[in-house]
């Protein structure tokens, strides 16, 4: 088993006993790919949301927000392609009986060329030090190049498949590169078929006039058919965002990777409406902003690249990812697309309303153009989860796990431990809790030595333990214990809010 296998192992397993994540309906032996969100996790997971929210809607005068319902007219979705476009070119492996998805067995073919092209990389940074030029390398070494014509000749292959919807000739692609099953290591495969990935049910008082409707598989289309409304009861002037933060719901055949990829999860959006000629600005401009946001949190520049599209969808004229380092490699964190306008357009033709905005710059009315912002909030989720996770050794030979969590996100801000339960302690504790517990979300734990209370705060992110101990009826004054370093200052009870305040207030990270 590779480190990053095995780590990613103990990250699920950590989740589950640290209550983050529990397999849904987990007592029935669970339901496959969904998942439910325990009571630290739920917490680290409104704290994502709100982080997003602030930064998306608080801090953008031009940017309002939204909460469309998930069940939506059926009509919809043939508007927006869906019911017609919305599917996965699926291959199955005869031997191992396993399901895959075609583009995504060859994306990870190309994963591994690149692999050896940075491992190449890695040795000549190696060997010749401050004097390395990347560039020139790339150009120059004749493995690198080699690597580099088996990507291009892959990708521009995939391509012409996906753009002819080519399915022959993209199983014909996947028997050339020799892929085998990840698992089995077979390469018997059948052909591919398309497969829908929408949810269906039923919306009627009886079974004879009930109408089939879908749960919705993305979030945009709420934004879309309320762009009108949204815009004249705001009165927002073009360029203007909405945002909205709601649960999807999508028939993933191959669900895995834990919460990376699940039938029923949750999406944080913004369509930004633009004037149309001016999407492609736009568009650069939401790449940076939205690279910034993400290293902002701290989780490690080089954990973060862009990832261009190689097939476009039918509404975008650009599009990309950024992409985050997981455990299993680099994979998309969020989307950026620049969406053209398409969606507002269809929903015109099929709903027969003017879905127009009124220029009065130029005395014009016109269907905007959008570019969009989506980012899985599970997704997001993980890689807090992943990057903050660290088994540390310590001083005395012990080791301790650790979330370093950005304290802001914590689900915790402040545990408060009393050293003993007698004395007073634990009354004295309890006020200063009652006290602060309108500010922060705050832990009391007065259970074991105070050692192993600690341990569990580190375990679930807890960036500052307060400790009260008998000094602290004399003097008025409390131990802080910090989660990353360990290092303990002494502060008067008057100085706690300040001092917790100054290290996990989110305008520390929003400005």
């Amino acid at each position: 088993m590779s480190t990053n296998q095995d780590k990613f192992k103990k990250i699920v397993s950590h989740a589950k006993e640290y209550g983050f994540i529990f397999q849904s309906s987990e007592i029935y032996d669970g339901l496959s790919a969904v998942y439910d969100y325990a009571q630290n996790g739920v917490e680290l997971k409104n704290n994502i949301k709100n982080y997003w929210w602030s930064s998306m809607v608080q801090m953008n005068d031009n940017i309002v927000g939204l909460d469309s319902s998930i069940l939506m007219h059926p009509t919809t979705w043939k508007a927006s392609g869906h019911v017609d476009a919305f599917n996965d070119p699926l291959i199955d492996n005869k031997d191992s009986k396993l399901r895959y998805r075609a583009d995504v067995l060859i994306e990870d073919y190309i994963a591994k060329i690149e692999t050896k092209i940075n491992k190449e990389i890695a040795k000549a940074k190696k060997r010749f030090g401050d004097a390395f030029d990347e560039d020139e390398f790339r150009k120059t070494n004749n493995r690198v190049l080699e690597n580099q014509k088996k990507i291009d000749n892959t990708t521009s292959k995939m391509k012409k498949c996906f753009e002819d919807d080519d399915l022959v000739s993209l199983k014909q692609l996947i028997v050339d590169l020799e892929i085998s099953d990840p698992v089995s290591g077979s390469k018997n495969w059948t052909d591919i078929k398309q497969f829908n990935l929408m949810f269906s049910t039923s919306i009627g008082a009886s079974s004879e006039s009930a109408s089939e409707i879908f749960l919705r598989p993305e979030t945009a289309q709420g934004i879309f058919v309320n762009f009108l409304n949204v815009q004249k009861t705001s009165r927002k002037k073009i360029p203007f965002g909405i945002a909205q933060i709601g649960k999807a719901f999508r028939n993933e055949i191959i669900a895995r990777q834990f919460i990376f990829r699940m039938r029923e999860f949750e999406q944080m959006e913004m369509q930004f409406f633009v004037k149309p000629g001016t999407q492609s600005k736009w568009y650069e401009s939401w790449k940076e902003n939205r690279m910034k946001w993400h290293k902002a949190l701290g989780l490690g520049d080089e954990n973060y690249r862009f990832h261009d599209h190689d097939k476009l969808a039918h509404y975008a004229d650009a599009a990309c990812d950024i992409e985050f380092n997981f455990p299993f490699g680099f994979k998309e964190l969020e989307g950026i697309h620049s969406r053209t306008n398409f969606d507002l357009t269809q929903h015109e033709e099929y709903s027969g309303k003017k879905l127009r905005y009124f220029d009065p710059e130029i005395n014009e009315s016109y269907v905007p153009y959008v570019v969009e912002t989506s980012i899985g909030l599970d997704r997001m989720f993980l890689a807090v989860l992943a990057s903050s996770f660290n088994e540390e050794e310590l001083k005395d030979k012990n080791t301790r796990i650790v979330l370093k969590i950005p304290g802001f996100l914590s689900p915790y801000k402040l545990a408060i431990l009393p050293l003993v339960k007698k004395d007073g302690l634990s009354e004295y504790a309890k006020k200063i809790y009652d006290d602060l517990k309108a500010h922060f979300n705050i832990a009391y734990d007065e259970k074991d030595a105070v050692g192993r209370r600690y341990r569990r705060q580190d375990a679930i992110g807890t960036p500052v333990c307060l400790t009260v101990d008998h000094d602290s009826i004399k003097d008025d004054s409390v131990t802080l214990r910090f989660r990353d370093s360990m290092d303990q200052i002494r502060v008067k009870v008057s100085e706690i809010k300040k001092e917790i305040d100054n290290r996990i207030n989110i305008s520390n990270w929003l400005s």
